[in-house]
């Protein structure tokens, strides 16, 4: 102990006493509580999850698409042949991440359409913690970069709460998006909390893949540097090549040609090659085609044409995406990582999409909004597609293929076309198997607990003060180096959208319930479901169905999957896509709470359309209020949605303009004839809607201070939504500009915009019969 000696001065010419002596004590060493440590040799972690990629696209697993970074990981470590993801992406995402079945967690369905019932809500209980959370109680830094899809909607504006954000799910570090997908050139993007542009625009060479690769080398470096003996958890979930398929230019011309061949070839020559590379059985039959879904040979030269076009830039994207997978891998290389962390490569959150509709779209966001384009509409485009002024998807046809060997596609979690994924695990320090395929069924659900293993970290009774709920899955360690070991994972039951089934033991008993690409059809009847039984230990692609010949094993099986769907919240079963939120008593929560009308000022930018006021099918007005002087007015007053559909209130050299993008089908332009004169205005578009269903038209007006200055007709709007990454601007536009008129970086007002108000008639909710008539009626 040190002690330092101060004395009282002299303060005047008299004579003083001895001066006192004060001690004060000084502790030299620095008193802290050590830091909670990773165990021993805990390796990092790499989760890398690509997003909408079925089991037979990848080069690794025989598909016609090049993965060599998969390919490389794969023969210095082990595939998984028989791994399963829940069919949609926020529920394999949640599973994922918690080792909890995803309807236990509440995500039987992505959040955006969430109801009330415990198994749909869209909220993670704090009875789970995630993966990220148990790490970084144990000594392990934590960074997500990428898609999310965890957060409610309502739980995404600046009221919060912000329960359900990354950095509140265990992640030290988060970059990226909330949502279900992204424009891959122009993203909103978040940086923990904040609302950020991304580092460059599209014109520098901007790619949202690259940018995920370079924010997690940042981050995994800066670690590494300050704290080398503290492992690493990296949760890299690309928005790739989840539509719409944009690509760099350099990679537009990669695969020209390489689909001529069509999908029904397709499908014999990726079977092949899995049979080659081991990855399925060698007497595996491609299972049955899908009903309703047309042969190559049966297609006109237009339609091949777009569909081979299509094909070629998904191709392109997913290699893309797998060598920016390569950068990050060379670069724990290069810096001595790589022996030491545990990759684990998810080729797919589900199986391949089927979103594009039977012809596939340019702008797949007016398919989903009724408006699904022609193959020679496509065509007139052809060399769009892929770049960033297209909002692409592929055909079903393709999608079939894409998943060869087996049945259906994404969001069909019957059968293994929507559930069963490619998995590569590399870990030299920890495995010692190299180039082996493991054939052991396991489950997305397994991921969890496979990583406290490789750690060394028991699964907590306790987080944060909160009793944690069982782990449901089952660590796949044991089959690291016993290529013959017994499965562990025997019983999995599956469900999105009233598609169901059971795997119990090698047998699957399974209903296909509906159509991914006739969402907006009404719902079938559960009671004319027909169940299918398939023995997979003989056949690998549920090709023969059993269920004649086996009634009893076919009842015994159905029985289970009652059982099952009880234990984890499956029930009540909703299928319901367009109607699903349409009951005030059980639809998800808004952040309006019934109000109709909402005032924004320009500094609430980000407004998640899912959080915002619906100017869908309805009337509504929109005021914006500004400061006019003398100086020349330009700038952005509100925008809601983007390039590919939404709505524009702006000033061009202080005349004021509306615009109104209807799903990139059409513009509809109002103009001033003056500009604004000095003072306080209000610019006002008013929307007068026809009525009378959904997407129907109505007459627009654009006033200044309750005075018209011009007016315009629309015969037809966009009934549902205008995007699923866009947001609602006030004061400039982020993301992509609803019209070529707003430039690129945004056009931020240059004048004093005081705030903007939108008021939303306020009508009663459709019953779901009306809907579901509107529904029919748009599809035809």
């Amino acid at each position: 102990m040190t002690v330092n000696r101060f004395t009282i001065p002299i303060i005047n010419d008299v004579a003083q006493p001895k001066p006192a002596v004060f001690v004060q004590d000084q502790i030299t060493k620095f008193n802290r509580v050590d830091p909670v440590r990773a165990p021993e040799g805990a390796p990092n972690v790499l989760l890398v999850m690509l997003d909408d990629v079925g089991f037979g696209a990848a080069s690794t697993f025989g598909g016609p698409c090049r993965t060599p970074t998969a390919d490389r990981l794969a023969s210095e470590g082990l595939k998984y042949s028989k791994f399963h993801t829940t069919a949609l992406c926020s529920p394999t995402r949640a599973a994922t991440l918690t080792g909890r079945n995803h309807h236990s967690v509440g995500f039987g369905n992505i959040a955006e359409v969430s109801t009330t019932s415990p198994g749909y809500n869209g909220m993670r209980p704090a009875s789970a913690a995630t993966i990220a959370r148990v790490l970084q109680g144990n000594g392990y830094a934590t960074g997500a970069f990428g898609k999310m899809h965890q957060t409610p909607p309502w739980e995404t504006t600046a009221a919060g709460p912000f329960d359900h954000w990354p950095l509140r799910e265990g992640f030290d570090k988060f970059y990226g998006f909330l949502g279900a997908e992204a424009d891959q050139f122009a993203p909103v993007l978040y940086d923990g909390y904040t609302m950020i542009a991304p580092p460059k625009s599209a014109e520098d060479g901007y790619h949202l893949s690259e940018d995920l690769v370079d924010q997690s080398i940042k981050w995994i470096d800066g670690v590494n540097s300050m704290d080398p003996d503290k492992p690493w958890f990296c949760y890299l979930p690309f928005g790739a090549v989840h539509a719409p398929l944009q690509i760099p230019d350099s990679y537009l011309e990669k695969y020209r040609g390489e689909f001529d061949h069509g999908w029904d070839e397709q499908r014999e020559i990726t079977l092949a090659r899995q049979k080659d590379l081991g990855v399925v059985g060698v007497d595996t039959e491609l299972a049955p085609w899908a009903p309703g879904v047309p042969h190559w040979d049966t297609l006109t030269d237009v339609q091949r044409t777009v569909s081979a076009r299509l094909m070629e830039t998904y191709a392109a994207f997913l290699e893309h995406t797998d060598d920016q997978v390569g950068r990050l891998v060379d670069h724990l290389e290069k810096r001595a990582l790589l022996d030491n962390t545990l990759v684990i490569y998810m080729i797919g959150d589900n199986g391949a999409s089927a979103e594009g509709g039977l012809d596939g779209s340019f702008n797949y966001m007016a398919t989903l909004n009724g408006y699904p384009q022609t193959p020679e509409e496509i065509s007139e485009r052809l060399d769009d597609i892929g770049t960033e002024n297209s909002y692409a998807h592929y055909p079903v046809g393709w999608a079939l293929a894409l998943d060869t060997p087996y049945q259906w596609a994404k969001q069909v979690a019957s059968h293994y076309g929507g559930t069963r994924n490619g998995l590569v695990v590399h870990w030299p320090d920890g495995i010692d198997a190299r180039g082996e395929i493991r054939h052991q069924w396991h489950h997305c659900v397994d991921i969890t607990p496979t990583i406290l293993e490789a750690a060394g970290i028991p699964s907590p009774t306790m987080v944060d003060g909160v009793p944690q709920q069982p782990v449901e899955g089952i660590a796949m360690n044991y089959s690291f180096d016993e290529a013959d070991a017994a499965d562990r994972h025997i019983t999995q039951y599956f469900e999105v959208f009233g598609n169901r089934g059971l795997y119990d033991r090698g047998w699957t008993a399974v209903t296909a319930h509906r159509r991914p690409w006739e969402l907006m059809l009404p719902s079938p009847d559960y009671v004319a479901d027909s169940w299918e039984l398939y023995d997979t230990s003989v056949d690998w692609s549920q090709a023969r169905n059993l269920a004649d010949e086996y009634p009893a094993k076919l009842r015994e099986m159905q029985e289970k999957f009652i059982l099952e769907a009880a234990r984890y919240q499956v029930f009540p079963l909703d299928d319901r896509t367009r109607t699903r939120n349409i009951d005030p008593e059980t639809r998800a929560p808004h952040v309006l709470r019934g109000r109709t009308g909402l005032t924004l000022y320009p500094h609430m930018n980000g407004l998640v359309e899912s959080a915002a006021p619906r100017v869908f099918s309805s009337s509504y007005t929109i005021t914006a209020r500004i400061e006019v002087g003398d100086a020349m007015l330009n700038g952005v007053l509100m925008s809601f949605g983007g390039r590919f559909g939404g709505l524009a209130l702006y000033v061009r050299d202080s005349i004021p303009m509306f615009c109104y993008n209807n799903s990139h089908i059409s513009h509809t332009y109002l103009r001033g004839s003056q500009s604004l004169q000095p003072g306080v205005r209000d610019v006002t578009i008013d929307f007068d809607y026809d009525g009378g269903g959904m997407g129907m038209g109505g007459l627009f007006t654009l006033s200044v201070d309750g005075t018209p200055v011009s007016k315009e007709r629309v015969s037809q709007t966009t009934p549902a939504m205008f995007s699923l990454n866009e947001h609602l601007d006030v004061g400039l536009s982020r993301g992509t500009p609803v019209t070529p008129e707003i430039s690129r970086d945004g056009d931020v007002f240059e004048g004093v915009l005081d705030y903007v108000r939108i008021d939303v008639e306020a009508t009663r909710p459709p019953r779901e019969a009306e809907l579901l008539d509107d529904i029919v009626r748009a599809t035809q």
